[in-house]
Order: structure tokens, then sequence, then C-alpha cells
């Protein structure tokens, strides 16, 4: 099977603990706090290999967990951070938020990098805690979790030059023949259920991929037969070679009912550069055909550049490559994007949202649930800490002009806190 779509969930690894820990030396009977910083959580990045062209990958591993960061340790040891999960996927692949939409990347070039979920921070060692007035303190905070995002991949082939036509056109054939490309071949419509893609070696020095995309049929771009699945994998492609079965009861009408669909999809489809071929001429009907439709005196206009080939037998093959690469060189050179894409993160949302929740008040805050996470309730410290923040953001005092009491619970994110006057 070809994947051309994948559904994905990464998550940034979680940032490690800082701890509480005090310099312990002979004749040094104060040596202060030192305990040190909790690693940075791993990011999870995808990377472009050139040699991949499907998300086959993905149909057996959805979930990508980056690697947590380690423990803070005594005499001010940050501990180490995590390593990040680079995950590959082929050149031309979208990167989308599941939840929103928002593409978040296009990846098209070779080793082209893009964080998808970035690690947490690692929690605080009780030696950044230290102050005049607090010169011991018995305070450190939890390693922030890391990113989770589900991802929505697709793929756009990246070819030089596509290869498109109805079904049973040749146009498998004609791939294999140009190229090393080696696609399941056969006499009936819909052989091809998935792109192929070749490399023809035009010069010493020179190479050109060419995408079969498999046969489109009338109503495509509304869904009919296989429709969207692969009439995306054309928007890449800068020229299209337009392969017509010879042997058709009606020419003008295949011609026509490509070039309908790939208007009708958009994308500009129907404006890239074509060279049109008619397959088959080997045989005698074939070539009577061309003969009919592209040199008589009342050739339509569009059949004049036709060009009459065999894919069977090798007939005119390497000229159609010729005439589809002087197009291509006609063209201007697209534009290479150098730069690693920036993950379009949200901006820290300060909000707060209160509402009754069984026997008790949901808080909704996205910066309290982060403090919520990275709080040691093991420690009074930071436990008070964590009630100091309540009062100057101002939910307690908002709790309690709702009538919290004693005793009732507050949730914060996945906490359940016991509310005390």
């Amino acid at each position: 099977m070809f994947y051309d779509q994948a559904h994905i969930t990464v998550t940034g690894g979680k940032g490690g603990d800082g701890v509480v820990s005090f310099r312990r030396e002979s004749m040094v009977p104060r040596g202060g706090p030192d305990g040190g910083n909790g690693g940075r959580g791993g990011d999870v990045v995808l990377v472009v290999n050139r040699h991949l062209n499907t998300l086959n990958a993905f149909q057996y591993r959805r979930l990508f967990n980056a690697a947590d960061g380690r423990n803070g340790r005594g005499k001010d040891q940050t501990g180490r951070s995590g390593k990040d999960l680079f995950v590959e996927v082929p050149p031309g692949t979208v990167v989308r938020d599941a939840s929103t939409g928002a593409v978040l990347g296009d990846l098209t070039a070779d080793d082209m990098q893009l964080i998808v979920a970035r690690g947490g921070r690692g929690g605080r060692g009780n030696a950044r805690f230290a102050t005049p007035s607090n010169q011991a303190p018995q305070m450190a905070e939890n390693g922030a979790p890391g990113e989770t995002r589900e991802l929505e991949l697709e793929l756009k082939l990246i070819a030089d030059i596509g290869i498109v036509g109805l079904p049973n056109a040749g146009k498998s054939t004609l791939l294999s023949v140009l190229t090393a490309a080696r696609p399941k071949i056969g006499d009936y419509p819909f052989t091809t259920l998935h792109p192929n893609l070749g490399v023809a070696q035009i010069d010493a020095n020179r190479t050109v991929i060419l995408a079969d995309i498999p046969g489109l049929i009338e109503g495509a771009s509304e869904g009919v037969g296989l429709g969207h699945e692969f009439l995306r994998h054309i928007e890449r492609t800068r020229v299209l070679i337009h392969v017509m079965n010879g042997l058709s009861d009606d020419l003008p009408a295949d011609y026509q009912t490509i070039q309908a669909e790939l208007k009708a999809f958009g994308h500009a489809l129907d404006s890239k550069p074509q060279v049109l071929a008619l397959n088959k001429c080997d045989l005698p009907d074939a070539q009577a055909a061309y003969d009919l439709y592209c040199t008589s005196e009342n050739a339509p206009p569009v059949f004049q550049d036709c060009i009459a080939i065999s894919a069977a037998t090798g007939m005119n093959v390497q000229l159609l490559l010729q005439r589809a690469v002087r197009l291509l060189d006609q063209l201007p050179t697209p534009e290479v994007e150098n730069s690693e894409p920036e993950l379009t993160l949200p901006e820290d949302n300060t909000s707060i949202e209160i509402r009754r929740e069984g026997g008790g008040f949901r808080v909704n805050s996205p910066m309290l649930i982060q403090r919520v996470e990275t709080t040691r309730w093991d420690l009074d410290e930071a436990v008070q800490r964590f009630q100091r923040l309540l009062e100057r953001s101002g939910v307690a005092a908002a709790l309690e002009q709702r009538g919290i009491k004693t005793g009732d619970t507050v949730y914060i994110g996945d906490y359940e806190l016991e509310w005390t006057d």
C-alpha cells in the first residue's frame, strides 16, 4: 500500500526535577544550598530524508516521545538534557496541527527540519532560590512536561515531470522505460493504484525525477475514482507529460477529460507546461489515429505538437523526454527554502476561568496549570509559594467570592487540591 496521509501524536520530553541539596564538607559547617537544576526535555523534530517517498512507516508507529531530562544533583550539577527525537519524513510532507488545521511546515528540501513538540524546561534546584533573607531554602521545582501535539501529515510528491492520462494509457510502461522504476503493469484500468517515482538519466551530470500519477477519470476533481487521493501529487510537478491511448475511440474527448479535471481541481494544474504524447503507435490503428488527429490539415490545434510514441517498444520515448526537459529548462528556477522553518507556538495565555465542578471548583488557567505541574508538593516552601501565587493572581479572592469553604476541592489541570483557610 502507498500511504500519503498519516495521523501521529508527538510529545516532547519532560524536564528533569530540581533537587534540594546542601554543601557538606568538613570544616564548612554552613556550606549553603547547592541543589542543581533538572535538564531540559528533548524535542520531537521532523527531518526530511530524500530516500523516502511514502509515509508507510507511520502505519505501524504513531506515537513519538522524546527523552526526558535527567534530575539535577548536588554540587550545583545540572541534569543532562533529554535527547531530541528525530522522525524521518519524505520530501514534500506538509505538516498540520490536527486540532486547528493550521500548517506548521512544508518540508521540501533534504535534511530540512521542523520542531513539532518542544521538551519541558528543567525544574530549578534550591540553589536558585537562595536570597539574603532565606539562605537555606527548602525549595525546588519539578520539571515541566513536554508539549503534546496531534499532527496530520500529508505527502505531495516532488517530481520534475509528472505523467498524467486516463487509465490504461500506458503511463506506467513509459515510466519504466524512461527510468529504473519497476511499477506494476497490466492491460486493464486502474492497474496503478499509487504514484510511482523514477529517476531518468539525462547526461553524465544530470538526472530528472518523473512521477507516474494514477489514471484520472471524469469527475476526479470531485473525488470520483482515485480523485483527490492523487491529484494533489501533481501540484509540485513542474512539467506534465500527457499520455493518450492511441487505441481510444474518441481522442479529443479523452484529451478534454484530463484538461477539465486539472482545471477543476485548481492549484494552477491546467497552466503547467505540457507535452502531448500518443501512445501505442507501434500498432496500425494507433498510427492511423495519429495521422488523423495530429498530422492532417484538419487536426485540432492542441494535437499539432503531439509526439507519436510506443512505450512498449521504446519508439520516440527519448524524444518525448528531451522535449519535456527543454520545457523544464525554460521555467524559472524554483526558490529553495534554506532556513529552518519555525514552529508557531501559541502565545502565553494568562486568562483565568473559574466554574463549579462536582463538589468543588475548576480553575482553567494555562499559567496555573504549568505552575501546579512544576510545584514540589512534598516541600512546604514550594506549597507556600504556590499559595502566594493564587493570592497574587486573584484566584484566591475569586474563589472566596464564590463561596469556597475549607475542605472543598479545587481542580487545576489533572491536580485536585484541598482548600484550607
